[in-house]
């Protein structure tokens, strides 16, 4: 593959950041919420802008909160399909008993509760792309039902007649899917029907300055959105931000980000990691002041402004969805709403914010 001249890379061949030339605009790409000027992530925008030009099938790699929605929003509403349906489904949310019928609909009467005709997943996307989140958790049956559907793009609805569909279908997953083939937990055909072209988002923690970028554009966006005095950050938070490795990426950055929207009172945002120690808290300027306190009065304090903290950052990530946030802090959803009206943390202050990061 010469370099003067490269091409997408086929046949599951990665392609290399260095063969591309940060040609592509960061602010073609800013209003899919793909935020950066490092180097390597304009290379990366760049590779997005030729696979949309395509319309083949696509592989989208990356850690957990990378974008990976986004990358693959920008790769439709870039291409020709562009005024067609974008239809995103989280592959680990369909039950496997309904794998066929979520994918490629059924008709009326195909089984017991099948009282109404059903469009699926496919047939919503006509024209357009299908976005397979999470494709690593898809279950046997459904990969043997999206291989066929991959090899020919016909797919036969519960109970109905065989049709063709014009859809293309980008998947992405945060997995090493070719160690997940090589111990059988993931067909290596249907990955190599998959990984046709490949897209692979690096982490934030080697994009060098755009942690910075980012987190000043999170505090804009933050501020203007809960109507507070525009922030600043101090000393501590900087040199945090520019330290800390960022297993969660940029969604990471931006829950933290907007947490401390959320709770700060002044004008510059001290975010919480600065604290030297995780999980404990910074030695005070004042030593005495938490044994001034009777041991019950100063737990219950601490206690408290964990709570507040812990839900406030989880009603962030879950986008004010509160059932999605006791599923995934393991808590009963009555538990949660309690807490909330305890301190008076509403579910829409947190609704305005929802956006795609995966």
């Amino acid at each position: 593959m010469a370099k003067s001249d490269p091409e997408l890379s086929t046949a599951g061949t990665r392609p290399s950041a260095e063969d591309y030339l940060p040609t592509a605009s960061p602010a073609d790409f800013a209003r899919f919420n793909l935020i950066g000027e490092s180097p390597l992530f304009l290379r990366t925008l760049a590779l997005i802008r030729r696979i949309a030009a395509s319309d083949a099938t696509v592989l989208i790699l990356g850690e957990t909160g990378t974008g990976k929605e986004l990358a693959a929003r920008a790769i439709h509403y870039l291409g020709a399909r562009r005024d067609a349906p974008f239809i995103p489904i989280n592959c680990g949310a369909i039950p496997e008993s309904l794998v066929e019928s979520e994918l490629f609909g059924h008709a009326r009467g195909a089984f017991t509760d099948a009282r109404e005709t059903h469009a699926g997943v496919i047939a919503q996307a006509e024209g357009g792309t299908l976005f397979l989140d999470e494709i690593e958790s898809t279950s046997p049956r459904a990969q043997v039902a999206l291989l066929r559907f991959l090899q020919d793009h016909e797919y036969r609805p519960v109970g109905g007649s065989a049709r063709g569909a014009d859809v293309r279908i980008i998947a992405a997953s945060n997995a090493d899917l070719e160690t997940l083939a090589g111990h059988g937990a993931f067909r290596p055909d249907f990955l190599f029907r998959l990984n046709l072209l490949s897209l692979e988002l690096p982490p934030l923690r080697v994009r060098g300055d755009d942690v910075m970028l980012l987190a000043e554009t999170f505090l804009r966006r933050y501020s203007a959105q809960y109507r507070k005095p525009a922030r600043q950050l101090d000393t501590a938070a900087i040199a945090f931000l520019k330290t800390h490795t960022w297993p969660g990426n940029v969604r990471e950055l931006e829950n933290l980000i907007h947490r401390e929207i959320l709770l700060e009172a002044g004008s510059l945002t001290r975010v919480a990691g600065s604290i030297p120690a995780e999980g404990v808290a910074a030695p005070s300027d004042e030593p005495t002041a938490l044994t001034e306190k009777r041991f019950r009065e100063a737990r219950a304090q601490a206690i408290a402004r964990f709570e507040r903290a812990y839900l406030s950052e989880l009603l962030a990530r879950a986008s004010g969805n509160v059932s999605l946030a006791a599923r995934l802090s393991g808590t009963e959803r009555s538990r949660l709403g309690k807490l909330m009206k305890k301190y008076d943390l509403r579910r829409s202050l947190f609704l305005a914010g929802r956006r795609d990061d995966s």
